[in-house]
């Protein structure tokens, strides 16, 4: 196969399976060729897109520039006392990482089994769920500047992370490719199991000392009943972020929606469950056209067989627009719109 292709469909590369064409497309699997692609004029000249499992985009139009898929693989590990360093190459997919920790025994990845993607996308989404995000256990990451074609190491603080994000889809955005990422994990378990669904099932289960595994069999568990499989039915996971709103907003909000889904950050804020106000608004399980909210959870759009991008998109304008005049709460889009 070519390193360059041309006129190529991305419906295989993006889990929304939207029916759209890249002008230029490259798959990448190691430095060298990332290399030598990038002394290709069209590299510098056209515009550039870079995925990694397409679980995070909503194509609503063809890609008029060049796609670079990042599919470098490869696992490795160290051990330093309890400290377990655990680097992965940008293209190895997410659940396979975990479920190499995992096995291994090595504890701080469980909480975020079963999320879409790969390693190489995770920081910058600064990926998360249930109480644990990927900046807890982000040691370093290394990126290729585009522009230079040097590597640059990225330390933790250099990254800025955020709630799903960091410096990746800012500043830096569309300046450098990550290659490879390493993890901080620990061989002495600090299990996070806050969330009620996870001590729900603790209970169900009469588990009363969890490991790892237990808690990662529970979390894949849980986002498999709530989740569709992008295989079976297209969609990116949880299209919209759960928006933060003042303590003074959350109290005047609950006073009206004393059932309304939350939790406190600690700091004067409240996170809202955003999957409960669109539900609340009457969009769970909806179809509209070929697209629609999943039937178990009103946070993910989906792609009933031939939607387009921009009847997805059109579709969550409405959501947003819904819940805005419902409660004067501005849902942002998780999911990356192209």
């Amino acid at each position: 196969m070519p390193l360059l292709q041309e006129n190529i469909s991305l419906k295989p590369y993006n889990t929304f399976g939207i029916d759209v064409k890249s002008r230029y497309f490259s798959e990448i699997f190691t430095l060298e060729q990332l290399a030598e692609l990038g002394r290709y004029p069209v590299f510098k000249e056209a515009r550039l897109l870079v995925i990694g499992g397409g679980s995070n985009l909503l194509f609503t139009e063809d890609f008029e520039g060049l796609v670079l898929k990042i599919s470098i693989p490869g696992i490795t590990h160290t051990v330093t006392g309890e400290n377990i360093m655990v680097t992965a190459g940008a293209g190895v997919v997410w659940n396979d990482l975990v479920n190499y920790s995992v096995t291994h025994g090595f504890a701080g990845m469980e909480n975020l089994s079963l999320i879409p993607g790969t390693a190489g996308a995770s920081p910058i989404q600064n990926i998360g769920a249930y109480g644990v995000e990927l900046k807890d256990i982000f040691e370093s990451c290394l990126a290729y500047e585009i522009a230079t074609g040097e590597i640059r190491k990225f330390e933790h603080a250099d990254c800025h992370f955020a709630y799903r994000d960091s410096i990746f889809k800012n500043e830096l955005k569309g300046k450098y490719i990550i290659t490879s990422v390493s993890f901080k994990l620990s061989s002495k378990a600090d299990l996070n199991i806050q969330y009620g669904a996870i001590q729900a099932e603790l209970i169900k289960r009469n588990i009363t000392e969890p490991g790892i595994a237990d808690i990662s069999k529970i979390v894949s568990e849980i986002r498999v009943s709530k989740l569709p499989d992008p295989s079976t039915i297209g969609n990116a996971g949880s299209f919209f972020k759960n928006p933060v709103v003042s303590d003074e907003q959350y109290h005047t909000l609950k006073i009206d929606f004393p059932e309304m889904v939350s939790f406190s950050l600690g700091n004067g804020q409240f996170k809202l469950a955003a999957g409960w106000l669109i539900e609340y608004c009457g969009f769970k399980g909806r179809i509209s056209g070929e697209t629609g909210t999943w039937k178990n959870q009103a946070l993910v759009l989906v792609n009933h067989g031939h939607a387009t991008g921009k009847e997805v998109y059109s579709f969550s304008e409405q959501i947003i627009d819904t819940v805005h005049s419902t409660f004067g709460v501005n849902l942002e889009r998780e999911v990356n719109i192209l």
